[in-house]
């Protein structure tokens, strides 16, 4: 594969991860702001992965 081709690669997967962790981070923000315990701990559990 072409050196362009897998930076290109590389760059999608870093703004793919970083676009998840921003959802998520949002999700959780929304959850404590609702006082879902269950759903944050769910969600921390998912932000624990990514991690």
């Amino acid at each position: 594969m072409s050196g362009r081709r897998q930076d290109n690669r590389k760059n999608a997967a870093a703004a793919h991860r970083e676009n998840i962790q921003k959802s998520l981070q949002h999700r959780l923000e929304v959850a404590r702001a609702k006082g879902d315990e269950a759903l944050v701990r769910q969600l921390e559990a998912e932000a624990n992965y990514f991690n």
